[in-house]
């Protein structure tokens, strides 16, 4: 991974930034993920363009989401890397402004993330407010030895399953949303869980079913995971075989040897997308648009998803990432598994707050 992150970041790169950035020398504030390593991506940018990243790294995109209300009056945040699904809340909060998209270098991308229902979604108002940089998906980890899985055998329900009392961990809010899908297809659900999150009537319709039966299986959860590096910890020191996690921790635990390995379930592995959001207030606009500019490119974008170890959205980018991680994605996806992909949908600042409920209620059960 090292050797192929260097030759990445020697390539040659067009000229992308626009004079006003490249000669400016200054620096943006960007607010990211913690646990992940930005320094070659950072480089290659800085390297290209003199424009500094001061990086402002937050676990969860609920952390993210209160600081940069916070930054509305205090400044100090010029964009930030939610994911898309999450694009209403900020616009209706007044968080953000659109891109300027006659300096946005939008052929850079691989058509399927800028367009149709993506460029949709990224557009409110007849404004693009999201950007793309990487996608990937939330499925399972699990203990090749202890709780060994194969697709397409592989369930989200295994994740209440009483055989791993006190050996799984899980991002609250996604455990909530596994439930719903999980007795959706019981039949136990007055209607779709997709439209849950419609309107609030049919949302607290159907999560007080999903609140229930997750609370009575609840004695399987060993620790609630937020953010990287704890969602590691999980498996390394508390015991855990078996998760619903990132794609980015599956590969880092594989990549060291351990013996976990991770898939989709059958029911689909959860997808989400992250991307760039201009805060109204931002004071670097240009270098912030300089920065969205570069990972767009294949150089940056397989630089960035390598610091991820994610997919990468820029044309070219997959070529130039280590075999390793095409790899890793083959096996998590096998068969049918990525057109299974449940791509998680809008959801607007009602939502969040009364999911934001209903996870409190879970974690104090």
């Amino acid at each position: 991974m090292k050797s192929a992150v260097a030759a990445i970041g020697g390539l040659a790169a067009p000229a992308i930034i626009s004079a006003k950035a490249r000669a400016s020398s200054g620096e943006v504030n960007f607010m990211g993920w913690s646990g992940y390593k930005y320094d070659d991506l950072f480089a290659a940018f800085t390297k290209q363009t003199g424009i500094k990243v001061n990086l402002l790294d937050q676990p969860d995109q609920d952390t993210m989401y209160a600081r940069c209300k916070v930054a509305l009056q205090t400044g100090g945040i010029d964009f930030a890397e939610p994911s898309i699904d999450h694009l209403p809340a900020w616009v209706s909060n007044g968080l953000v402004q659109p891109w300027d998209m006659t300096k946005v270098k939008l052929d850079n991308y691989d058509p399927a993330f800028v367009s149709g229902a993506v460029g949709d979604a990224a557009t409110i108002g007849g404004k693009r407010y999201y950007l793309p940089s990487v996608w990937g998906t939330e499925a399972l980890i699990h203990s090749t030895v202890d709780a060994p899985m194969e697709y397409p055998e592989t369930t989200l329900a295994s994740l209440f399953d009483p055989k791993f009392k006190g050996k799984v961990t899980v991002l609250a809010h996604l455990a909530l949303m596994s439930m719903g899908r999980v007795l959706e297809q019981q039949g136990k659900l007055p209607k779709p869980f997709l439209d849950s999150f419609k309107d609030e009537a049919t949302m607290r319709q159907a999560w007080d079913l999903v609140l229930a039966a997750a609370v009575a299986a609840k004695p399987n959860i060993v620790q609630f995971w937020t953010g990287e590096n704890d969602a590691q910890s999980a498996f390394r020191d508390n015991g855990c075989t078996l998760g619903l996690c990132w794609d980015s921790t599956g590969y880092n635990l594989g990549k060291e040897g351990l013996p976990f390995a991770y898939v989709a379930p059958r029911e689909g592995a959860f997808g989400w997308m992250q991307g760039y959001f201009l805060m109204k207030n931002a004071t670097n606009v240009e270098q912030a648009t300089a920065f969205a500019n570069f990972v767009s490119t294949a150089q940056g974008s397989a630089l960035n998803a390598t610091a991820f170890s994610a997919n990468p959205t820029g044309k070219g980018a997959a070529d130039l990432l280590d075999p390793k991680v095409a790899a890793f994605y083959k096996a998590a996806y096998p068969g049918d598994a990525l057109n299974k992909i449940w791509w998680l949908p809008a959801q607007d600042s009602w939502f969040l707050k009364l999911r934001g409920e209903y996870v409190d209620k879970y974690k104090a059960a």
